[in-house]
């Protein structure tokens, strides 16, 4: 458990955050593309900054896409209206219009589900507020291009791997966490849709999902799956969506893991000097000052 010394510290530096990435707003707005890429994330008024560096900063290097917005149900008419200004005019959709069917509500599935549904005439990418683009993202240009959907690895030695594999390196795994779960007993996922279905430890917080007519059918049938295997109230617990997401990314065609020495998530483990993109994830999001450093780094670029 964090010592009481190390929260506050850490409260200390969110509080001071805001402050130390205020200039991006002085940083030039984007300029949409209706180009077929949907730029898409889930935000709320508290990490409206941070978007604004994740988004302008994946923006810059693809030169390329529109932006889609899932308002959490904080946003302010002030927060629109600077998202209008810094996105040109993103459309923003709520929180309770989305429609989760049979699979859970809450825990982000109504990011997913949505992004499933805008996938169906769009490749979309879905980053979250707490990634940074530093640099040029070739892998991910070619991915758009070629319709090839894609995600971030969850760790470094993730691999796309057949379920019976999966279930079999995780099979008497300690932890009661729903992906854990899951993933010791994926051998037994009925998927009618697929034969031979694979998985992969992948991370949401940057994922590309290539255009697809099916929509998120594949997700309702693996959600399906998963409950009658967990039973509901486990299943909706947060982190399914993050299962989810794997699965879909892990069965499409020709998906591509990205290298994880450019495209990481942070552990406080140091950065490596080619990186391109960083998600800083909550746990350590705040160590070692490179989650300020990497921001300011980017908002001085935009400013040029």
């Amino acid at each position: 458990m964090t010592s009481l010394p190390a929260r506050i510290v850490r409260r200390l530096r969110e509080r001071r955050f805001p402050g130390q990435i205020a200039g991006i707003l002085a940083t030039p707005p984007v300029t949409a593309r209706a180009d077929g890429l949907v730029l898409f994330s889930m935000i709320g008024t508290r990490v409206l900054l941070p978007y604004l560096v994740a988004a302008k900063s994946l923006h810059a290097q693809l030169d390329a896409g529109r932006f889609v917005i899932l308002d959490d149900g904080t946003l302010t008419a002030d927060d629109k209206a600077l998202l209008a200004h810094h996105c040109d005019n993103p459309e923003i959709i709520p929180l309770a219009s989305v429609d989760t069917g049979p699979c859970p509500r809450g825990g982000t599935w109504e990011r997913l589900l949505t992004i499933l549904d805008l996938r169906r005439d769009n490749y979309v990418i879905q980053f979250d507020s707490d990634t940074v683009t530093t640099g040029a993202v070739p892998e991910v240009t070619r991915s758009i291009a070629q319709n090839r959907s894609f995600t971030i690895r969850g760790d470094a030695d993730a691999e796309i791997r057949p379920v019976a594999e999966i279930a079999r390196r995780h099979a008497g795994n300690p932890t009661d966490h729903v992906q854990a779960a899951l993933e010791a007993r994926m051998d037994e996922l009925v998927v009618p849709s697929l034969a031979d279905p694979y998985y992969v430890r992948g991370c949401s917080g940057f994922t590309g999902f290539a255009r697809e007519a099916a929509g998120r059918a594949l997700a309702v049938e693996f959600s399906q799956g998963a409950e009658a295997l967990l039973g509901r109230a486990k299943w909706s617990e947060w982190g399914s969506e993050q299962v989810t997401s794997n699965f879909v990314v892990a069965n499409a065609a020709a998906p591509l893991l990205l290298p994880y020495d450019r495209y990481m998530n942070f552990w406080d483990e140091g950065i490596p000097a080619d990186v391109r993109v960083i998600h800083f994830i909550g746990t350590y999001r705040f160590h070692r000052g490179a989650y300020v450093a990497a921001c300011r780094k980017v908002i001085a670029d935009l400013r040029r």
